[in-house]
């Protein structure tokens, strides 16, 4: 596959109408839908289709995607209903890629989030250079951090100018409800599904992207509200230094459990990955196997023969580091 690189997406070519489907899985999450859905609606880009699960709700959040669905041309939705089951968000959202159709981009969307109106356009322009390639490309961007009733709170964290694969595997920057696959990333994407426990589609999505050598399009310009609330699957704190302070609370047990079962399950999908990715995951897979001091000192010797694997901020950094040291 192509090399790694990163493009700006202030530079983004004309807009064009190569088809989107939105994966949506809905859990209890009636309280927000209607806006949700009301937003999609609103899309400049107007080529999409809504391909969607309920993962369970006990409420009547699928009442309320069907009732959206009516309103709408015949095929404009399409519920998925291969398996009733609760799979959990990694699963659900591995069960919808595997129903978008060939030559169509695949955009992850939460239920409880509100579209900026040409979200989906920025994403599709960015993308268009990779659409008809066999290289996998995927675009993510910031979002406007709001409360449960869309007021205000800031802009999610910068993304890095060039987040290549060890970067990646430290960790993720791409909030999956502002993530879209170009098919070639959505083919990677279902080939190692599904990601190991502890790790959600959008993340294990980023990791092989990179680990394949594709593509990256960061916007630094945020493309919808992203509520912040008690039933958040996974907050987006706004400042460095509450996302570090969540990190020390946390411990370094539950990261390096992630990161050894990342490693681990990229290994077996090395077929998937470019060489250079292969050899850095065996010698990390290596020198974390290494028990005691020993153990220590390899992982510090390796860190700094890795200087591209680093975190966002120098405080993160120095806790990501203290972190693999330990091990």
């Amino acid at each position: 596959m192509g090399s790694f690189r990163v493009m700006s997406s202030d530079r983004l070519p004309a807009r064009n109408v190569m088809p989107v489907c939105i994966l949506l899985s809905v859990h209890n999450g009636a309280a927000f839908l209607d806006a949700l859905l009301q937003s999609l609606g609103q899309q400049t880009h107007a080529a999409w289709q809504l391909v969607w699960r309920d993962d369970g709700s006990t409420d009547h959040s699928a009442q309320i995607v069907r009732r959206f669905a009516d309103n709408l041309p015949t095929g404009r939705c399409v519920q998925v209903t291969r398996s009733v089951e609760r799979l959990g968000v990694a699963g659900s959202f591995g069960l919808l890629l595997d129903h978008v159709p060939d030559g169509h981009l695949a955009a992850f969307c939460d239920q409880d989030d509100v579209w900026f109106p040409d979200k989906l356009e920025r994403a599709v322009n960015a993308l268009a250079p990779f659409h008809a390639t066999n290289e996998p490309a995927l675009y993510c961007s910031r979002q406007m951090l709001t409360d449960s009733a869309i007021a205000r709170l800031g802009l999610s964290p910068a993304l890095p100018p060039e987040p290549a694969f060890p970067m990646a595997l430290t960790q993720n920057i791409a909030t999956g409800c502002t993530i879209m696959l170009s098919p070639a990333a959505i083919r990677l994407v279902r080939a190692a599904m599904p990601p190991p426990a502890g790790t959600l589609h959008d993340w294990w999505s980023y990791l092989l992207v990179t680990g394949a050598g594709g593509h990256v399009v960061t916007d630094n310009q945020p493309t919808l509200y992203y509520r912040q609330h008690q039933s958040n699957v996974v907050g987006a704190p706004a400042h460095f230094a509450a996302r570090a302070r969540a990190a020390l609370r946390r411990g370094p047990a539950l990261f390096m459990s992630t990161f050894r079962a990342n490693v681990t399950q990229l290994l077996r999908h090395g077929d998937l990955l470019t060489d250079p990715a292969v050899a850095r995951l065996g010698r990390l897979r290596q020198a974390l196997d290494i028990p005691g001091p020993a153990g220590c000192l390899a992982r510090w010797r390796l860190l700094r023969t890795m200087p591209e694997m680093r975190r966002s901020t120098r405080a993160e950094q120095m806790i990501f580091r203290l972190w693999f040291v330990l091990g």
